[in-house]
């Protein structure tokens, strides 16, 4: 039994019928050297079943508090059905990645029982050339993004035959749910304390108000944030003039504002080796490169659009502040740091330089914030009104500029094959999540033995043509090699400033 912190409570408040708070993954993998000649649904539920011990997210289910005085549990479920949550469809013929992406558009626009586990898997067969996928989602509440690298850690295997895992302890108990009245005394004590740990952490949360993604876009945030920032110095608490200037205002766009409950989904690979070529040949990192390559696709969509704003887009990049000893322990331990970029730029060589120097200002920014700043600001108000809270400010989000215009996550993954119930892993592709705050579209990208994994997820409406995208980083990827190897001739010029 372990309770969900505030932040965690915010994914599960935050949704609503059309934004959908999970996340997960589109695994692709070959059968044909497989030692069992074939991936089936009952070796999927062999291989997980057999692995749910170790495994805490895919066990918790909700408890919740009477009242909604207190926040939620994670309890593990008395009653598991593995035929729930593993499950098995299949593609008509051909099998194209177009199809399976709108099958997985599909899978990730409905909801999760919030009776059960909050999981899925789903085994896909009839992809063309004789492969399989998988698709897996798991509410965003339970796991972040390295909690969700544990979880496929445990899962997938570094040979085609499965490891062997010691079996759960006959004699371990699970701890019990508090009981009701126990429940409602915590929480009511916890009610009582607020205040005094809201005083206790004003001092540190308060001259950061304006470091909170969007913050600075909600109407009458800056002017009490002025006053707090008079006071403050004052008293000698914080200068916030010292610090690193604001993310810019980031501006509208065709897919910010409210979302629908529709999706679309498109994947594809870029060789690793090609990125670090352009990392190398520039002096930056894989990251750069990364952001370089969706900046570029965004701006080419936004041109296409007849909707490319005069000023940079601002992304939201969630970076993990997981502490060693919070490794292990499931739910969510990330902050976001925001980035400008420079879509304006019409030159690609300039364009690069300056998103690089923007991502070192943002790093700057980033490194100024309190890293459980995110924690503590979710902790603030009490749980019976987090929901009400949450999906207000979402919309209090959408009414002005967005907070941001869209989210951009790189996981680094194994650089070494995997495998799942014997089935060589050959991609896997990040299905992340859209709402009305954070945009209508997310790039997600992991690298995976030799290659980034890209996965847009998008809402079908503001963003109709998502395979274009897809097909867009080919054409970025090879402007960015083409200017390095002429970087390597002296035919270009670097950019301004190393990597750190």
């Amino acid at each position: 039994m372990r309770q969900l912190s505030p932040l965690d409570a915010q994914f599960l408040n935050a949704e609503t019928s059309t934004t959908l708070v999970h996340v997960g993954s589109l695994t692709i993998v070959d059968t044909a050297d497989s030692p069992r000649g074939d991936l089936t649904v009952e070796d999927l539920r062999e291989l997980i079943g057999g692995r749910l011990h170790l495994i805490g997210p895919l066990r918790w289910r909700l408890h919740e508090v009477p009242l909604g005085l207190d926040l939620p549990y994670w309890v593990e479920s008395e009653e598991f059905d593995l035929e729930y949550h593993i499950r098995e469809i299949a593609l008509v013929a051909p099998g194209t990645d177009e199809q399976l992406g709108e099958q997985v558009a599909r899978l990730a626009a409905r909801p999760l029982d919030r009776s059960r586990p909050l999981w899925e898997c789903y085994l896909i067969h009839g992809l063309e050339n004789g492969r399989k996928a998988l698709y897996t989602k798991v509410h965003h509440s339970a796991i972040d993004g390295v909690s969700g690298a544990e979880v496929l850690a445990v899962i997938m295997d570094a040979t085609p035959e499965p490891r062997e895992v010691e079996p759960p302890d006959p004699d371990a108990e699970p701890d019990e749910a508090p009981g009701t009245a126990q429940a409602v005394l915590r929480g009511v004590w916890k009610i009582a304390a607020r205040p005094a740990r809201f005083l206790l952490n004003a001092p540190t949360m308060l001259p950061h108000v304006l470091d909170l993604p969007g913050a600075q876009t909600i109407p009458g945030v800056p002017q009490v944030a002025k006053v707090v920032g008079t006071v403050t110095r004052m008293a000698g608490l914080s200068v916030i003039g010292d610090r690193p200037d604001p993310a810019p205002v980031p501006p509208r766009t065709p897919f910010n504002g409210p979302i629908t409950p529709h999706r679309r989904f498109a994947f594809t690979s870029l060789p690793l080796e090609e990125v670090k070529e352009v990392k190398n040949a520039f002096g930056l990192t894989v990251n750069d490169v990364v952001m370089a390559l969706c900046t570029t696709v965004l701006r080419t969509w936004l041109l296409e659009h007849d909707a490319l704003p005069r000023t940079p887009l601002v992304a939201a990049m969630p970076v993990s502040v997981r502490t060693p000893e919070q490794m292990g322990t499931g739910g969510n331990q990330i902050a976001f740091m925001l980035t400008a970029l420079p879509t304006q730029e019409d030159d690609p060589a300039q364009r690069l330089d300056d998103l690089h120097a923007s991502l070192l200002e943002a790093k700057e920014r980033f490194d100024a914030v309190p890293a459980q700043l995110l924690q503590e600001y979710s902790s603030v108000l009490p749980q019976a009104l987090h929901g009400l809270a949450s999906r207000t400010l979402l919309r209090a989000l959408t009414m002005g500029s967005p907070p941001f215009n869209l989210f951009i996550s790189n996981v680094p993954g194994p650089q070494l094959p995997l495998y799942t119930a014997g089935s060589r892993v050959t991609g896997s592709f990040p299905v992340s999540a859209v709402s009305d705050a954070g945009g209508g579209i997310n790039i997600t990208v992991m690298s995976y033995d030799g290659h980034l994994d890209f996965g847009i997820i998008v809402c079908r409406e503001m963003v109709p043509d998502v395979w274009d995208m897809a097909r867009g980083l080919h054409d970025a990827m090879d402007e960015l090699l083409e200017m390095a190897r002429q970087q390597a001739t002296g035919g270009r010029r670097k950019a301004r400033s190393t990597a750190r």
